[in-house]
């Protein structure tokens, strides 16, 4: 009797139609959970891109914190990331940005100390999927000298943002999702503007700093309502460097964000300087992506590259992610300082 029963899909021998029997209750099983959990799992990765990561964040501090505003002097600065590449939609951010020093306009010797104010202007340019932003950040800083080598920045920011959502760009998962289904097939748009503050202890050598961005959470908004605000994001970093010899420099530095909507992420960088002229080196944004950099100084400009792999445990997209970044001092040469010989060049 059970010969006749299984003998129509599982073959002659009893003994294959018991395993052929259990490998097909196995692989129905592992796609029925799969269809469980997998809604559970992409929102996360969604909500994941909406965060715009820069590997090599210590040289757009001021992006993240504004009390670091001119904190290198007075600079142009940009950086293009390619993330997830040869991904349909995959994220693309454009940055570029200008500092500016009022110590080194009005002839400090050493305006590093001696300054008391700054000013920036940022402008940044991400895709992801179906959405479009845009953002216009304008900073100002302000120091007290503590001692001869420390100085205490405050920073205020005020940030601009359009937001496009291109709805027949949407995923299938997107034009399921309640607040979003509803743009399905529709050009919307939707304008936010907030306030960011930060802090932060300088030093020639290290510096330490706290901030927040979107103290309003994004509640300040016009067009449609696609998203529920903007969560308010604290960063704190901190930094290190030292030269070990004339020729040898190394430089360390820490990020740590936090989002109510998104997992805590931790980043560590470490590279070392080499004849004040070339930089090797490498970091990690832990649970997610390991990077390898490297890059070079002119008389004015500073050029970097960074190669980014995801780690094995991360659950975003695979693929690898590529980052080119420059920096352009407005007044001053990359030369060492000479109230500071021991001075290293770069964070």
């Amino acid at each position: 009797m059970k010969r006749s029963l299984c003998s129509g899909f599982c073959g002659q021998n009893p003994e294959e139609e018991i395993i052929f029997g259990c490998k097909r209750i196995l692989v129905q099983t592992s796609v029925f959970i799969l269809l469980i959990f997998l809604p559970l799992l992409w929102p996360n990765s969604l909500q994941a891109q909406s965060r715009k990561n820069v590997s090599q964040f210590s040289q757009f501090q001021g992006y993240f914190n504004p009390g670091l505003t001119g904190y290198e002097g007075s600079v142009v600065r940009g950086f293009v990331r390619n993330q997830w590449s040869g991904f349909e939609g995959a994220p693309q951010t454009f940055f570029f940005s200008t500092e500016i020093d009022f110590g080194e306009l009005s002839g400090e010797i050493d305006p590093a100390l001696m300054g008391k104010n700054a000013v920036s202007l940022n402008l940044m340019h991400d895709t992801y999927g179906a959405f479009r932003e845009n953002e216009v950040l304008l900073n100002y800083a302000s120091r007290v000298r503590l001692t001869e080598n420390h100085n205490l920045r405050l920073g205020v920011g005020v940030i601009y943002q359009s937001i496009r959502l291109d709805g027949s760009a949407m995923t299938t998962e997107e034009q399921n999702d309640p607040t979003l289904g509803q743009y399905y097939g529709t050009f919307s748009d939707m304008e936010l503007i907030d306030l960011n503050a930060g802090i932060a202890l300088t030093h020639r050598k290290y510096y330490f700093s706290y901030a927040v961005q979107r103290l309003n959470g994004g509640k300040v908004s016009k067009g449609d309502e696609f998203m529920d605000g903007y969560p308010t994001e604290q960063f704190v970093q901190a930094g290190f460097r030292e030269a070990l010899t004339p020729n040898v420099s190394i430089i360390t530095n820490a990020f740590f964000r936090s989002r109510k909507d998104l997992p805590n992420v931790m980043e560590l960088n470490m590279k070392a300087l080499l004849m004040d002229r070339v930089w090797l080196g490498g970091g990690i944004r832990f649970d997610y992506a390991s990077n390898l950099q490297f890059g070079f100084l002119t008389k004015r400009m500073k050029v970097g590259y960074v190669y980014e792999f995801p780690m094995g445990q991360s659950y975003l997209l695979p693929g690898s992610t590529h980052e080119f970044t420059v920096t352009l001092n407005l007044f001053r040469d990359n030369v060492r300082n000479k109230f500071a010989h021991d001075e290293v060049l770069i964070w």
